[in-house]
């Protein structure tokens, strides 16, 4: 494992790497604001070795006493309650990182968040996104934010336009902000949904291997 994903998930999660199949973390950071300025109060990773589940330290006692006969891949329903966010529910994902892209060319520009090119999904992750346009309309085409959660990682988030996607665009954006990453001194990393091809394919095609590692968070409601 690269050393800078290792300072990266402990500063992140409050430890690393798991020392039991699953170890709930009690960490300050889940009761302080994310890259978004929003609370996160639970977060997980989880690899070969064992899921960390980091939550405030305030609930760590209980959390690890209603998982203690959970397992990795089903975890407790109600832990959104537990830490405090009833309305919510878990959500999973695949998690993966990469140290050496895919060499594929670059697609897209380094913009300001608030550049009046850049549209209101993607001005969210503030300093400079990442924006591919038509050549010939300006209209946008694809984009990735980046969620800089700690100095050794950050997390890229891609979307592509309908009438853009199947041209290997995500995948070529995905692959150029994970240089800069690196460049900066950061891990990048990419999570999709377990159900996602599409974003399995971009991951694929950037660099990012399926490694086994998964990750579980909230959603923004129950649906």
């Amino acid at each position: 494992m690269p050393l800078r994903l290792l300072h990266h998930l402990a500063g992140w999660l409050g430890q690393w790497p798991p020392l039991a199949p699953l170890q709930v973390v009690g960490s300050g950071r889940r009761a302080a604001p994310g890259w978004d300025g929003r609370i996160h109060p639970l977060l997980g990773v989880a690899c070969p070795d064992g899921l960390i589940l980091s939550v405030p330290p305030g609930v760590a006692a209980l959390v690890r006493r209603e998982t203690r006969d959970a397992k990795v891949c089903d975890l407790p329903p109600e832990l959104p309650r537990l830490v405090g966010c009833p309305g919510h529910r878990l959500a999973h994902g695949v998690f993966r990182w990469t140290t050496a892209p895919a060499a594929l060319p670059d697609a897209g520009r380094w913009l300001a968040a608030d550049d009046p090119a850049v549209p209101a999904w993607l001005a969210v992750f503030g300093r400079e996104v990442l924006v591919a346009r038509d050549p010939d309309t300006g209209a946008h085409l694809a984009g990735v934010g980046v969620k800089r959660h700690t100095a050794d990682g950050h997390e890229l988030a891609v979307r592509t336009a309908p009438r853009a996607r199947g041209r290997g665009l995500a995948g070529r954006l995905v692959a150029q902000a994970a240089r800069r990453s690196l460049d900066e001194g950061a891990v990048p990393t990419l999570v999709h949904d377990p159900g996602d091809a599409a974003g399995a394919r971009v991951a694929d095609a950037a660099g990012f291997a399926d490694r086994g590692w998964r990750y579980c968070g909230l959603s923004e409601s129950v649906r």
